[in-house]
């Protein structure tokens, strides 16, 4: 018997130096953020209209136009990122991406009423009824997958794509019926952080930040979760707590992030296998990873949509559709998935 075949390879582990590391790459990524637009800035300018802005053309840009969007960016990856791993997490399904939970298409539906029943055209009042219908609807479907021993992964799949599939054919027939509103709604639906300022930003970093506290509470309790309810209750564990503030956690996230740019997809399902990749299954490394990852492929994603059609530019839900299909693609024939 050979050396190989009795020595077994220790399981990946995240790391201090690992969330360093993808720090300092997303720090770059956003100074690139800055940097890149249909006129491009030199580092040196953009590091001076940051620190010492003289309110000339250049730093109008970048505080004005550039930098709001780079953080909106940031924020939203790392929320989409953290959202798609818990979601993952408590459905114990590679497969499950946030929008299983109904987040977006309760969004889309409450946005679609804001522009057809109450006239609503800003960016910022998109945000609210997005919010509020991105809530519901994960109540709902929380309530109809529950059962009397809780919610269980493949009740919350079946009654998330249930409440999915009934928003959506609503939405659908609102827009279908009024042009006015299908201008509008196309363009939030299509997934986009520019013409974003500030105001939207503070709108939604509340519900962000709550959501990535209640994730940092929850990750050592969802290790014990993926040994299954009977295993966490032998631990003294109450799952079906635990499992509230999960789909709580991935509400708040990902109804965040969808009131912000609107739907954005890919992001919660590619990132946590990416970051599983690297920092393995232990969700105490595994959400900082895939926060991290998750905001250095959106601002990445921001940044080619402004290059591959200049002087335009694609928006950043149209750029990762493109882009994350055959990265999954991959992902699936290289790690097989890598087992949760």
């Amino acid at each position: 018997m050979s050396t190989s075949d009795v020595i077994t390879r220790a399981p990946r582990q995240g790391s201090v130096r690992g969330i360093a590391l993808l720090t300092v790459a997303l720090l770059a990524a956003g100074v690139l953020g800055l940097m890149i637009g249909s006129r491009s800035i030199g580092p040196g300018a953009v590091l001076s209209a940051l620190f010492d802005p003289d309110g000339g053309e250049i730093s109008t840009i970048v505080h004005g136009l550039r930098l709001p969007r780079t953080v909106l960016a940031i924020a939203v990856g790392i929320a989409l990122g953290v959202g798609g791993a818990l979601m993952q997490g408590h459905t114990r399904n590679p497969l499950a991406d946030p929008g299983l939970l109904g987040v977006t298409a309760g969004a889309s539906f409450a946005v679609v009423l804001a522009i057809f029943v109450f006239g609503v055209t800003s960016l910022t009042g998109y945000a609210w009824f997005s919010l509020a219908g991105a809530g519901l609807a994960a109540a709902a479907v929380f309530a109809i997958g529950s059962t009397r021993g809780g919610p269980s992964p493949v009740s919350l799949v079946l009654a998330g794509a249930a409440v999915s599939a009934l928003l959506l054919s609503v939405t659908q027939a609102i827009v279908l019926r009024d042009l006015e509103t299908l201008d509008d709604f196309r363009f939030w639906n299509v997934g986009s952080t520019a013409g974003r300022d500030f105001d939207v930003f503070w709108q939604v970093a509340p519900f962000i930040a709550a959501g990535l506290l209640l994730a940092a509470i929850s990750a050592p309790s969802l290790n014990l979760l993926q040994l299954g309810d009977d295993v966490a209750r032998s631990l003294g564990m109450h799952p079906t707590r635990h499992k509230v503030l999960g789909i709580t956690t991935v509400m708040l996230l990902t109804g965040a992030a969808t009131a912000a740019c609107g739907p954005i997809a890919f992001v919660g399902l590619v990132v946590p296998h990416v970051a599983r990749f690297f920092a393995g299954v232990d969700y105490r490394w595994l959400l900082p990873y895939a926060g991290l990852v998750g905001g250095l492929m959106v601002i990445l994603a921001d940044v080619l949509g402004r290059v591959v059609v200049r002087p335009g530019e694609l928006q950043v839900g149209i750029v990762l559709a493109l882009v994350g299909g055959p990265v999954f693609i991959y992902l699936v024939r290289r790690t097989r998935m890598v087992s949760l």
